[in-house]
């Protein structure tokens, strides 16, 4: 029996039940099903669509703009010079203006509370494209590529390795809490996530008897992983804490010496992109002249390799994204 979430926010998973976020992923499984069958739907026809972006973005504005119009939605891009959104009108005041006009609203920028304050006046649901404290679109997708990569979420070991306190590293916590899977953190102590969220996801996870744990111990914190995940080392807005992140980061760089400490020859590498693991791009050139790093978070063996579904990954995007819309603005 379908779950009812129309009229819902999708602004974190902290918000949705065990069973909201599985009924979310059989439906974007079907829906990726009529994908490849070239079948289109109308479940968002007529339904105009803002896409608020303070952030640049690939794979969400992608995602988000295929997904409406698979769908049968009209999506309108708002960067963050095109609205007034804070600068001159509040973000109370732009929430009750856009929800007048649009049917559904995506934020992607900087503070968490925009997102909420965006739901909390909009009268329209409002979906979390990313904030500093939460990216739930792309956790949709990770537990997705698991489920497809082995039949099943509970029980599987996720271990992210990385900067254990950023929006990745937050968001990923929740959703392995709420779905069953082991979640382990392995960070330097240094950045390691809140202990209250910590505290949380915990309580959580006695219900669904996974286990969360937090190492610095790179070696040892990767044993018996089902999934590797990492993230980039700094996000836009932090490039003045490069050399310092840098320092303390690489010991915890997901290379081929990490995916064999794991002793899982079916183990699976997701990275929510983009990624520094080589020199051809403008950044990664400029870091490379800089410091001489080629290689930062992960290295192009492993990002290469057959190891790696991070591109399956990018794609279920759109299927997760898709299932997020029609269950909560579609008809």
């Amino acid at each position: 029996m379908p779950l009812n979430l129309r009229g819902r926010n999708f602004l974190t998973l902290l918000d949705f039940t065990k069973d909201e976020i599985q009924y979310l992923l059989d439906l974007s499984e079907k829906l990726k099903a009529k994908k490849m069958m070239g079948i289109r739907g109308n479940s968002l026809e007529g339904k105009n669509i803002a896409l608020i972006f303070e952030k640049p973005s690939t794979r969400t504005r992608c995602a988000f703009v295929v997904a409406a119009r698979d769908e049968g939605g009209m999506p309108e891009y708002l960067g963050k010079n095109d609205i007034q959104l804070g600068k001159k009108e509040s973000v109370a005041d732009t929430a009750r203006v856009l929800g007048r006009m649009f049917d559904g609203i995506q934020f992607r920028g900087f503070k968490h509370e925009t997102v909420e304050i965006l739901g909390e006046y909009a009268g329209v649901p409002v979906w979390n494209g990313l904030t500093d404290k939460y990216h739930p679109t792309q956790v949709l997708a990770d537990l997705m590529t698991i489920q497809e990569n082995f039949g099943y979420l509970e029980g599987i070991n996720l271990v992210y390795v990385g900067d254990g306190r950023n929006n990745m590293a937050n968001s990923l916590m929740i959703g392995s809490a709420k779905m069953g899977l082991n979640y382990k953190i392995v960070s330097p102590k240094e950045l390691w996530p809140e202990k209250e969220l910590v505290e949380e996801c915990k309580k959580v996870a006695k219900e669904t008897g996974s286990k969360i744990e937090i190492t610095d111990d790179p070696v040892e914190g990767v044993k018996d992983a089902d999934v590797l995940y990492t993230d980039v080392w700094f996000s836009m807005g932090e490039e003045d804490k490069f050399v310092e992140r840098v320092e303390l980061l690489k010991p915890f760089q997901v290379n081929m010496d990490m995916i064999k400490n794991t002793g899982n020859d079916n183990v699976i590498f997701l990275h929510c992109l983009p990624s520094y693991h080589n020199t051809e791009t403008e950044n990664g050139k400029m870091i490379y002249e800089k410091y001489g790093i080629a290689e930062m978070e992960v290295t192009d063996e492993v990002f290469e390799s057959s190891y790696s579904k991070v591109f399956d990954e990018a794609e279920n995007r759109m299927h997760t994204i898709k299932a997020v819309m029609v269950s909560t603005l579609g008809e």
